[in-house]
Order: structure tokens, then sequence, then C-alpha cells
């Protein structure tokens, strides 16, 4: 039987832990500097370990996240959420922000539904035109 690694490279656990969809995807938002470890920058080679801080910027959310577990190869969903701890701050905060995303959409919609006539409306501006 094989044993656990005791560190693993920062890309190939973002992208064990699926916060990735490949490790390329991986590397470069290290490289990009959306992934701190400890508070600091890293690279993608850096070996991290049990018990590290892990923030992570993946679009408009952020993660922070605990390492709980070394993995090298990708598993499953439920697997991979075992892997880390992600903080309540940083879930609330993206339960915020999600909200708040989705009401923008819903706002922006409503505007560019409404910016433009219909042919009802249309006929109803031309009728109101034309009366004297």
């Amino acid at each position: 039987m094989s044993e656990l690694p005791e560190t693993v490279r920062l890309d190939k656990w973002l992208w064990a832990t699926r916060f990735f969809k490949s490790r390329s995807l991986a590397t470069d938002a290290v490289s990009g500097g959306k992934v701190q470890v400890d508070g600091s920058r890293a690279k993608p080679s850096r070996q991290i370990s049990v018990g590290q801080r892990v923030d992570i910027r993946k679009g408009p959310f952020e993660y922070n996240v605990t390492v709980q577990q070394v993995i090298q190869r990708r598993v499953s969903a439920k697997l991979a959420i075992a892997a880390y701890e992600e903080s309540e701050e940083s879930i609330e905060k993206r339960r915020v922000l999600e909200l708040k995303l989705k009401d923008d959409r819903m706002v922006s919609q409503g505007e560019r539904l409404a910016g433009r006539p219909s042919k009802r409306d249309r006929r109803q501006i031309h009728k109101f035109k034309t009366q004297d």
C-alpha cells in the first residue's frame, strides 16, 4: 500500500481538488498572482502541506481554505471537498456576492428588455404623435 505524500506541488493540489479544470489553468492562476499560500504570493512548484492556508481568487469569487489532506491525483468531487476546509467567512462572502450578482443580472436584463419598443409600443407612439 502506498503512503500519502507529506507535500505536493501547489498547482497539482489545486487541480486535484477541482478548483481548476486543468493543471495548466491552475499553473496560470498561481503565476498570475491569483493564489496565495499563507498570505504570500507563491509559484506553481511551491510545495504545500497539511495545515497551510491557501487563498484563491477565481473570477469575482474568493476562497479561503486550509489544506486538510495532500492529494496528487484528481479525485471525485466528494473526496476533493474532504481535502480542504473552507472558512465560514469565505463561504458567507461568496453567498452574498452570488446574490448581488444575481440581482444585478436581473436588473440589467429588465433594462435591456425595456430599452427597445415593441411593435405594439411603436403603434401607440405613432398614434400619439399623429393626434391633433
